[in-house]
């Protein structure tokens, strides 16, 4: 694997996959793409998709394969993808794994990296997640902002968002085992799986991802 590589990383939902994604963006300088920010950003936003996207997001559904396809295609066809990327959020299913197969030939995947916590250490985290409702910073029950609910970096009301809820939250993780934990078999099957510890400080977490990629690495070259 060469500096510039196609990542994919895995897990459950507040497993840590964004703040890791973006640190790996930044040691192999390729785009971190979250389908998860730009879902958000089109409900944000507003558009036509965002409303039907929050449909789904605010049930803990999960978004239909076609429409979510079309967007991870456009984006990773975008000139700053053309050395690699860090994707967050997808695949979910075999079927959009098969589908990135195809967006990305005559290239390939080159490492799946798996996240791997506890059920209820991401149920802790995330239905205690605060987020800004302006600038979208993130904060916990236990990791406030320093003024009543008032986000640090733009002032802006700091809410817990309605997909955060215990209930959704449970529904969401249901949804992961069903459909998207079949992809650690898909990726097994071809090689490209790497499981790795998620239980610790981001520093820690990020040394390990770290190590692993330079592994493979290596044995690429």
């Amino acid at each position: 694997m060469t500096r510039g590589a196609r990542l994919v990383v895995l897990g459950k939902q507040g497993a840590g996959k964004g703040t890791q994604c973006v640190r790996l963006s930044h040691y192999l300088a390729i785009p971190h793409i979250s389908t998860g920010d730009m879902l958000r950003a089109a409900v944000k936003d507003g558009t036509e998709f965002g409303r039907l996207a929050r449909e789904y997001m605010d049930r803990g559904e999960l978004i239909p394969d076609d429409v979510i396809m079309g967007i991870v295609e456009d984006r990773i066809a975008e000139p700053d993808a053309s050395r690699g990327f860090v994707l967050d959020g997808f695949p979910r299913t075999t079927v959009q794994a098969k589908a990135l197969d195809e967006m990305v030939k005559p290239k390939a995947i080159d490492l799946v990296l798996d996240l791997d916590v506890p059920t209820e250490l991401v149920l802790k985290r995330l239905s205690s997640r605060r987020v800004c409702s302006t600038c979208g910073a993130n904060y916990s029950l236990e990791a406030p902002p320093k003024v009543n609910w008032t986000c640090d970096i733009c002032g802006g009301e700091v809410v817990q968002r309605p997909d955060d809820t215990v209930s959704v939250i449970r529904r969401r993780l249901d949804l992961y085992e069903e459909s998207t934990a079949p992809l650690l078999e898909f990726y097994s099957d071809r090689n490209l799986l790497a499981r790795v510890d998620g239980v610790g400080t981001p520093d820690e977490v990020m040394e390990r991802l770290v190590e692993v990629v330079d592994r493979v690495r290596a044995e690429s070259n």
